[in-house]
């Protein structure tokens, strides 16, 4: 007797690979690893300190088949490039009214024989000491694991290596650890990069 195999959100096939996987390599860049047989899960993508970090990622999602959807300022979702964002996953957050955005993902994997959330959660591309909590808030919410991946520009590699990251609760030893497995050099910007094991910036009065 054979086991039914789980539906994957990734692993599909299709012209839209073919074009991610000679986009990664013009742009020089190749992936390690591979996603986990699961599926519902919050992808965590860092560092992000730079625009090009997008362009990189939707190259590696159309590599993978990865049906996956990401949070975006919504005001980059306005006419025929707001539609294409969302045809690709995007869902347009007002960064000013955030409240329901936590709900509204919540409720749209509820029932979904598959789910990933692709997020940045630095949040931004300057520097910023801390990561936004949501990702978190939605992985125990909805008890599905986190699987980190790292952009290192230093190598042009997309890294796939991690295992998924069960959450525990407590939400500064869990970020804490995520964290630790993004450095510095990795960044595309490095500057813009708050590496945990460097000392804290002290803002300029």
């Amino acid at each position: 007797m054979t086991t039914a195999q789980p539906d994957l959100p990734h692993g599909g096939k299709g012209p839209l690979v073919l074009v991610g996987r000679a986009a990664l390599r013009l742009m020089g860049w190749r992936m390690v690893g591979a996603l986990p047989p699961l599926s519902c899960y919050i992808l965590v993508v860092a560092p992000h300190t730079s625009n090009w970090d997008f362009f990189v990622g939707l190259a590696a999602k159309f590599a993978l088949g990865l049906r996956a959807q990401w949070l975006g300022k919504h005001t980059i979702f306005r006419g025929p490039i707001g539609w294409m964002l969302r045809a690709v996953g995007g869902i347009p957050v007002d960064r000013s009214r955030p409240d329901g955005v936590i709900e509204g993902v919540l409720e749209g994997m509820q029932g979904a024989p598959t789910f990933v959330l692709a997020l940045a959660p630095e949040g931004t591309r300057k520097y910023i000491d801390h990561w936004k909590t949501g990702f978190y808030r939605i992985a125990v919410a909805a008890q599905v694991p986190v699987v980190p991946v790292t952009f290192d520009w230093s190598t042009r590699t997309i890294g796939l290596t991690e295992p998924p990251f069960t959450v525990t609760g407590d939400a500064s030893a869990d970020i804490a650890h995520l964290r630790s497995l993004y450095r510095k050099n990795m960044a595309r910007r490095p500057e813009y990069f708050a590496d945990v094991r460097d000392p804290p910036v002290i803002p300029s009065q």
